[in-house]
């Protein structure tokens, strides 16, 4: 979980109940959930709810995954909102808003609840423009901290080193982005739907495990309609 040394959080567990109380508290209704991947084949993909609106994995960070890049990255990529991370550990927090920001035509976002605001006040902002609220946003600090001391195991130090990260994966202008906030912007993987979105992100993700064939530590889940 990558990100500079001005601020550290507490790293967010990967699971979907820490994830959910996290952006139902936010003001993302009810009837939205982050839900497990269980497997790659079709026969578990089809027990995901749809329509599932992104996706989420964690990966871990090693020599390969570093220095063998999958898919284009496009800085200039139209109508996709990005930002930079520029908090250590806070990959979590990053790629929910990549998952929920990038939606917004689908997700109607309560009113009275901070990230309604957190979208008004980014929108049309720059990358580092929006790494930058966020790092001075207490209200999303302080849901992240919460949240992260929500998990089944305890929580690590927000000292400690991580060498897992979180990106999202959406379905913008018919085309699959990848969103990891370490990078310059946008990756791009081709073409996708939103009915094909988890299929064509399995795609990808199987690209980043044969990269790093010794790793065990992935972990997918979809935001999805539950209702």
């Amino acid at each position: 979980m990558s990100g500079d040394k001005k601020q550290r959080w507490v790293p967010l567990e990967s699971n979907p109940e820490v994830l959910n109380k996290y952006v139902h508290n936010l003001g993302v209704p009810h009837d939205w959930e982050f839900v497990d991947v269980y497997g790659m084949d079709q026969d578990l993909l089809m027990m995901v709810p749809r329509p599932v609106i992104a996706v989420m994995l964690l990966y871990p960070i090693t020599e390969q995954s570093e220095s063998e890049k999958i898919g284009v990255e496009n800085p200039a990529a139209d109508g996709v909102y990005y930002m930079k991370q520029t908090v250590g550990n806070a990959c979590g927090t990053v790629a929910v808003i990549h998952a929920l920001a990038n939606n917004t035509e689908q997700i109607k976002f309560e009113d009275n609840k901070h990230f309604k605001e957190f979208l008004e006040e980014t929108s049309g902002k720059e990358p580092n423009q929006i790494a930058d609220i966020l790092e001075k946003d207490t209200a999303m600090g302080a849901a992240h901290e919460d949240s992260a001391q929500e998990g089944q195991t305890e929580a690590p130090s927000r000292e400690d080193k991580i060498n897992t990260h979180f990106i999202a994966f959406v379905c913008k202008n018919n085309e699959l982005y990848e969103l990891d906030g370490r990078k310059t912007g946008p990756v791009q993987h081709g073409s996708t739907a939103p009915d094909t979105l988890l299929e064509d992100t399995i795609k990808v993700v199987k690209k980043f495990m044969e990269r790093d064939p010794t790793q065990l530590n992935f972990t997918l889940m979809a935001l999805a309609k539950v209702s």
